[in-house]
């Protein structure tokens, strides 16, 4: 029993740890947040086990996040509200071509991040973004101005 309760303290320590660390996908960690993350992989598991080294005690570690992994999806499913407080709601961090300073403060991201997301959406300059959102998972979502110009297709 000592094994479940501990590893339901960790599990809500981490949770809380990566919904402050902000949303970044894995991807866009640095070398050094990678490192850290694997790091604390390893304290947390020593943290849960403390000296058992058992297969029932691992089983019953695992067991554990996955019971409040599940538990934590399900509210997320059946109510709104518990999702916006467990997976958070997307911000707006370009608006018709402007950069929102203070949503790119709140986030830790920068300019370049952004742009470098939106060459790889095909878009090449921030003019061309009617709106540009931080989704939860840390993807960013881009939709171009409609009043544009279309481009006609290139003649080979």
């Amino acid at each position: 029993m000592e094994v479940v309760l501990r590893a339901t303290a960790m599990f809500a320590i981490v949770y809380l740890l990566v919904r402050m660390l902000g949303k970044r996908e894995l991807g866009q960690m640095t070398p050094f947040e990678f490192i850290v993350m694997v790091v604390i992989g390893d304290l947390i598991q020593q943290g849960v086990t403390q000296n058992d080294f058992s297969l029932t005690g691992a089983a019953l570690a695992i067991g554990t996040f996955a019971f409040w992994g599940l538990v934590l999806s399900w509210m997320s499913y059946l109510s709104p509200r518990a999702a916006r407080l467990l997976e958070g709601e997307p911000r707006v961090i370009v608006h018709h071509g402007r950069v929102l300073a203070d949503s790119l403060r709140r986030d830790r991201l920068t300019r370049a991040e952004i742009e470098s997301e939106m060459r790889l959406a095909g878009i090449a300059s921030l003019g061309e973004v009617a709106w540009a959102v931080l989704e939860p998972n840390g993807k960013i979502s881009f939709i171009r101005r409609s009043d544009l110009p279309e481009e006609a297709p290139g003649e080979d």
